[in-house]
């Protein structure tokens, strides 16, 4: 992926898990919003390490989306780019995802 469709991908997790969470959890939406809606991205080796990250949002009951690209410009279409995890209190993020390395 080029730079600029990597950032499309990671701006469509955010704004996709941030719905999310306004939803589900407007108490953390809420607090996300007046404090600067934070956001980290973070890389991962795989496919597999992507999937296995949302199995751990899902069990932690945190908003998330997994992004999966249409395939009109440089993907095949239902190719997995991106999961966005939060807003949510940050310490759950980091249960999941504090240990990998800033993309």
């Amino acid at each position: 992926m080029g730079k600029g469709k990597l950032s499309a991908q990671v701006g469509h997790a955010a704004v996709s898990a941030a719905e999310e969470a306004r939803k589900k959890n407007s108490e953390w939406w809420q607090a996300w919003l007046k404090e600067g809606q934070c956001k980290v991205a973070v890389k991962v080796k795989n496919l597999a390490e992507i999937l296995k990250l949302e199995r751990e949002a899902i069990q932690m009951k945190l908003p998330h989306s997994l992004i999966t690209d249409r395939g009109l410009t440089q993907l095949p279409p239902a190719t997995v780019t991106c999961l966005g995890i939060g807003p949510a209190l940050s310490t759950d993020i980091n249960k999941i995802t504090g240990k990998l390395p800033l993309l």
